[in-house]
């Protein structure tokens, strides 16, 4: 072989593994499906809510019209904003954690 095809035979394979890592790089950025899955909240009255911390907050009494789940917490009756829920793990939750939701209006 010539030093010029000996150059070309060198630079195809430098091509052809650069191209290999780009694509194995690539596969290793793709989003995947998360696996304890979190979908979108069913609201009924009486499931339980789950806190951030995952503790029990309380039943779901009422559900507003906008699908805000209300419950009675230490006495007051609390709108927990829908857009902080999920169904994680079979359970009713919220981001929000028991002295957060105290704090809401």
């Amino acid at each position: 072989m010539s030093f010029f095809q000996e150059k070309f035979v060198i630079r195809s394979w430098f091509l052809v593994l650069t191209c290999a890592f780009a694509t194995v790089s690539m596969a290793a950025e793709a989003p995947s499906s998360p696996a304890a899955a979190t979908a979108p909240a069913a609201v009924s009255k009486g499931q339980m809510l789950v806190g951030a911390d995952g503790g029990r907050l309380g039943p779901v009494s009422r559900i507003s019209a906008d699908g805000s789940p209300q419950i009675i917490l230490d006495g007051k009756l609390i709108t927990v904003p829908v857009a902080t829920l999920s169904m994680a793990n079979g359970k009713l939750t919220t981001s929000l954690t028991k002295s957060q939701v105290l704090a809401l209006p």
